[in-house]
């Protein structure tokens, strides 16, 4: 019955979810999510410094397929060209979205030096012949288990497996808090919450302290900025939020035009240098970014 009333809300929150213009309406948030506050924040260890690859690295993308069980898993991953080991970033689309939709953002983290593994969720992509908001809450075992195939593989040589972290926007970043909570994932060691919350997948998080980062518009109609800070308020660990006054669901993330859209590339890139590379510089440059809340 808990999954049930779950998945009731997850419908009524992201049914609009999509790049065309969201209906300016707001929703309640899960009544999982309690708007109170921990204690102590469970410190993060960062990993060893690792030296920082030169900017601007020149990017290459492959698509590969990967079935769990009749889940079939069409998965994009940029990478680097230099040669070498790099950190991970598991990214995961919203509602009716794509890998690709997310290219300039993802783009940018792969020419900073990180390969990034973005897979298409078979029931919540566009063009998804039978299309189920519910199935979101299938998807943090889809990505894990799409990690898992990457690391195993031939690409598995790209990646420092002891520097992963994940990513995702709207129902995707309900899919990244999963990765944290109900399904959480013990080799992620940072994570990137865009216009997300614990809807469906709980605030329970467990395991290994995580380093987490949200994002949010404080003006989002989809997933409303008070739902995804009531999330942030309950993650145990070093984190920090980002607000975007004004921001909308979607803008922010997938339009480079958009005028708070460098703001996310540079913090989010920041976040990942700090927790995947040990960059202590990358501390000192996030504290500077306005509307930003952190305890990291």
């Amino acid at each position: 019955m808990r999954r049930l009333a779950a998945a009731v809300c997850l419908l009524a929150l992201l049914s609009g979810c999509s790049t065309a213009p969201a209906p300016a309406r707001r929703v309640v948030a899960s009544p999982s999510v309690a708007p109170t506050v921990p204690g102590a924040l469970a410190p993060v260890q960062l990993p060893p410094s690792l030296t920082l690859p030169p900017p601007g690295l020149s990017v290459s993308s492959q698509q590969v397929t990967y079935t769990r069980e009749s889940r079939v898993l069409r998965t994009v991953v940029w990478t680097p060209d230099r040669p070498g080991r790099y950190p991970a970033v598991l990214f995961s689309h919203g509602l009716n979205g794509t890998p690709e939709e997310f290219a300039p953002l993802l783009q940018s983290w792969a020419a900073a030096g990180f390969v990034v593994i973005a897979p298409a969720y078979p029931n919540t992509t566009r063009g998804a012949v039978n299309f189920d908001v519910y199935d979101v809450l299938n998807q943090p075992a889809d990505a894990s288990f799409v990690l898992g195939q990457v690391l195993a593989g031939p690409l598995g040589k790209r990646i420092d497996a002891g520097r992963l972290a994940a990513a995702g926007h709207s129902a995707g970043a309900i899919t990244t808090v999963g990765l944290f909570t109900s399904g959480r994932d013990k080799r992620l060691r940072a994570g990137v919450v865009l216009a997300g919350s614990g809807l469906g997948v709980g605030t329970d998080f467990q395991g290994t302290p995580a380093a987490l980062f949200f994002v949010h518009g404080d003006a989002d109609p989809l997933v409303t900025y008070d739902s995804g800070k009531a999330t942030y308020d309950l993650v145990p660990w070093a984190k920090a939020m980002l607000t975007i006054p004004g921001g909308n669901h979607d803008d922010p993330y997938l339009s480079p035009s958009s005028a708070s859209y460098p703001t996310v590339a540079k913090s989010t890139l920041e976040f990942l240098r700090l927790e995947l590379y040990g960059d202590a510089a990358a501390r000192s440059s996030l504290a500077s970014t306005a509307e930003l809340d952190s305890h990291l």
